[in-house]
């Protein structure tokens, strides 16, 4: 059973985002699917609920939207109070021990913008080296992030990014049921 984090702060007017997680939905997975922005609009997560999520679960997924080339605001509060010293690191901070860690992002501009010669000037994965170092430093295993392009209403229709995440979001479920079959 996979854990799924979606830190989307404006979910109901995401369009690849909300197609991920409807066809996760659909999957036949064994789902948990925890929606910080609806849980917590006032960013006052509880560490207590999140842990014991967390506990629960063998392959945690971080469903977000690149924001200004980082994770929403709602996600690195997340990290900051259910990541503590006695759970997740440190004396004792062995809980997340084993666990698989998967960042699945949804990414507004073109791919051709995330190369050193790119608007970006960074690759994806070099964008994800703080939430690669939270795995490690949490004792979870990383698994290579999984992401895609062109999500960004000002740029493509909403029937193609709508296509775009779902056939994406097939390759997703594939990643969660081969790490599910690892355990």
């Amino acid at each position: 059973m996979a854990l799924v984090i979606l830190a989307h702060p404006d979910f109901s007017r995401s369009i690849a985002n909300k197609a991920v997680i409807t066809r996760l939905q659909h999957s036949g997975l064994s789902l948990e699917i925890r929606d910080l922005a609806a849980l917590y609009p006032d960013y006052r997560i509880d560490p207590t609920a999140e842990q014991q999520a967390l506990l629960r679960h063998h392959t945690v997924l971080f469903q977000f939207p690149l924001y200004w080339y980082n994770v929403p605001a709602i996600l690195k509060q997340y990290f900051d109070c259910v990541l503590t010293y006695g759970f997740a690191y440190g004396t004792g901070g062995d809980q997340l021990r084993g666990k698989n860690f998967v960042a699945s992002i949804t990414i507004g501009a073109p791919a051709e913008d995330y190369r050193a010669d790119g608007a970006a000037h960074f690759r994806v994965q070099e964008l994800c080296k703080p939430l690669e170092q939270t795995a490690y430093y949490t004792q979870m295993r990383y698994v290579d992030p999984f992401y895609f392009h062109g999500t960004s209403p000002a740029l493509y229709s909403a029937d193609e990014i709508r296509q775009r995440a779902e056939h994406c979001a097939q390759e997703l479920v594939t990643l969660l049921q081969r790490l599910e079959t690892e355990k």
